[in-house]
């Protein structure tokens, strides 16, 4: 249950951090999509999506790292904030990739 309070406060946090603290131009429009915790809290990997260069965006987020953590320990009270790792988030291209798969055989199903 910790884990699940945790991973949810994380993710309302860094979300927030990012589109009203972190005042970096190279940033695009950023999304987090889902935070995963470890089970002894000391470890967060945060995905995201962007509509802007995911490269530059997972870069730019890779170095605010130390400056997100040192926001989420003056919002929140946990005794230890965990490390942040950035990853992007696959998840929705993938979806996009498999929505145009099945419109594709819808289509070639019909023309049948």
């Amino acid at each position: 249950m910790r884990i699940e309070r945790v991973v949810a406060v994380l993710e309302k946090e860094v979300s927030l951090i990012i589109s009203q603290e972190l005042k970096d131009p190279r940033l695009g429009l950023v999304t987090i999509t889902r935070v995963m915790v470890k089970p002894d809290l000391k470890n967060a990997v945060i995905f995201f999506t962007t509509l802007g260069d995911k490269k530059q965006d997972l870069a730019t987020l890779q170095h605010a790292k130390g400056f997100i953590r040192t926001m989420l320990a003056q919002r929140i009270r946990m005794r230890f904030i965990p490390e942040i790792e950035f990853m992007f988030d696959e998840s929705y291209e993938y979806g996009q990739k498999m929505e145009k798969f099945f419109e594709q055989i819808s289509k070639d199903h019909k023309a049948e």
